[in-house]
């Protein structure tokens, strides 16, 4: 089964896909850990990504499809993945669809986890006040940039998979259990 968790940025969709992965077993492919591994490593990806994501933008198309195919191309992933913050594009959507159908499958489930700007504001200054892990791009000025190119961007792929009768919505303002229980009784039922 592949799922894609979609949501803003801060909605909860990195925790959500660890579960999965624990629950279900199916591979995270967060493509936001990807690239922060390779600015890590300080590969020529990492470092031509690092500026852009440093201001909240999109790092290009061929870029972050290359390094999914990649991935999804290894023997975890034979059964499906979890797709943790891509596609943030409709040219994304539509190449994840291509190089899918290629290898015989395609997207089953898109989950959106709905959570209100405000919220999502908050659960950032509260991880800072915390003092708990941050990573250089988890600012309130960076997540409004980020906030901006999701609905500029990113939320139109919704529409996108509405179209294929795909989407199922959650509210992810509810506590991380109950999300977790929604996710769950979504794919009990398929």
């Amino acid at each position: 089964m592949n799922l894609v968790l979609f949501g803003p940025p801060g909605a909860g969709k990195g925790t959500q896909a660890k579960i999965l992965t624990e629950t279900r077993g199916l591979p995270q492919l967060s493509t936001g850990d990807m690239l922060r591994a390779a600015i890590a490593a300080g590969t020529s990806l990492g470092l031509s990504s690092k500026a852009l994501m440093d201001k909240g933008a999109l790092v290009p198309d061929e870029t972050v499809i290359g390094i999914i195919a990649e991935r999804y191309d290894q023997p975890d992933c034979a059964t499906g993945a979890v797709f943790d913050g891509f596609p943030r594009t409709i040219a994304q959507a539509e190449a994840l669809d291509r190089m899918l159908a290629k290898r015989g499958k395609k997207i089953d489930l898109v989950l959106e986890l709905k959570v209100d700007d405000a919220v999502l504001l908050s659960r950032v200054e509260s991880r800072i006040a915390a003092g708990g892990p941050v990573r250089a791009d988890d600012n309130p000025e960076t997540l409004k940039k980020r906030l901006e190119v999701y609905y500029q961007s990113t939320a139109p792929v919704l529409a996108f998979y509405r179209a294929q009768g795909k989407v199922k919505t959650m509210d992810g303002m509810k506590p991380i259990p109950e999300v977790t229980k929604q996710v769950a009784s979504i794919l009990d039922g398929l």
